[in-house]
């Protein structure tokens, strides 16, 4: 995901309706010839259908114009003109959709094949046909078509992920994505490996329910200031249900980074901090998972939280953390399963 763009300016612009004819029949031995101008066709819409496969806006090049067709001008013979074709921009689920001046919301898509009209095309005009009356047999005027809306508008994506993992650069958030879902994210020794978010999908037991995990790049203390490359990426984890802070056990201050964490995401947004989550400490293997020295860090860190302790690169106690997000974060799902294993 080296071209992850999650936010670009486009200009769109529905088709124009076509013009009305002013067109008088002509035929052969018909002295009289009455009015027979059509009307013209309507201008296509700009319908934005959300995409389950799409991952970022990298489609889009800023401040584009997208234009739907317009519609065809109206014919002799009352035939009237092509309506214009729709244009279709897909974005990926979670993309939000502002009026870039106002910056007013104009939709969220949630779902994969949601659908949403941001601009109608303009009505074909009358020809003259649809003038003539008993009074006025012979109208010599038509109407033009109506223009078709147009928008500056920002395309923003918010991943639609249930759990972000948040931590400092290198504690191993990408280790972790991978071990626990099917996602393959680059993974590496050194501090900002991740440079854009990753996303994955945790199946579990059987597959009787699964939920999506997003990995940030890692947060430094600044991020929310724009120091780092955190501050980019944070509106991902703002839809979540939970957070994992992810500690690297080997270089371990606990406090002092779950204090950094959480005063960046209050300071990005207040409502990430009502957020329910457990902090986790990797890289167990460091301490050749001791469970005495398991047991004193848990007891000595108790007063912060949950605290669980795993590897994710020897993938030990993953089981464990796995049972523990489920029923930390998703209660009624895991304890309908649970109940029912």
């Amino acid at each position: 995901m080296s071209g992850f763009i999650d936010e670009v300016p486009i200009r769109i612009r529905a088709g124009h309706g076509g013009a009305g004819s002013v067109h008088f029949h002509k035929e052969k031995f018909v002295e009289f010839g009455g009015p027979d101008g059509g009307d013209g066709g309507k201008g296509g819409d700009v319908i934005l259908l959300a995409e389950g496969r799409m991952m970022t806006l990298e489609n889009y090049l800023p401040d584009r114009l997208y234009a739907a067709q317009d519609g065809e001008p109206g014919l002799g013979q009352n035939r009237h003109g092509k309506n214009g074709e729709d244009l279709i921009l897909k974005v990926p689920v979670g993309t939000q959709i502002l009026d870039s001046v106002t910056m007013e919301l104009l939709y969220d898509f949630n779902h994969d094949g949601e659908s949403f009209t941001i601009a109608t095309g303009g009505r074909g005009g009358k020809g003259n046909t649809f003038f003539k009356t008993s009074i006025q047999q012979a109208p010599r005027y038509s109407q033009p078509g109506e223009e078709g809306g147009e928008l500056s508008l920002i395309l923003e994506l918010k991943l639609l992920a249930d759990i972000g993992i948040v931590g400092l650069p290198n504690a191993g958030k990408s280790t972790l994505l991978a071990k626990i879902t099917h996602a393959h994210p680059k993974i590496a020794g050194y501090a900002f490996t991740t440079l854009s978010p990753n996303l994955g999908v945790v199946h579990r037991h059987e597959d009787l329910f699964r939920y999506t995990v997003a990995d940030i790049p890692g947060i430094i203390e600044g991020a929310s200031r724009g120091v780092g490359l955190g501050i980019s990426f944070l509106k991902h984890i703002e839809r979540v249900q939970g957070i994992l802070f992810l500690f690297d056990g080997g270089n371990l201050q606990l406090e002092e980074e779950l204090e950094m964490l959480r005063s960046e995401l209050g300071n990005y947004n207040q409502t990430l901090l009502g957020k329910k989550f457990l902090i986790v400490i990797n890289k167990m293997d460091i301490w050749d998972n001791d469970p005495e020295f398991t047991v004193e860090i848990q007891k000595n860190y108790s007063h912060l939280g949950e605290i669980i302790c795993i590897s994710a690169d020897k993938e030990s106690n993953l089981d464990y953390l796995l049972e523990r997000i489920d029923k930390v974060f998703f209660t009624e799902k895991s304890k309908l399963v649970y109940e029912n294993t």
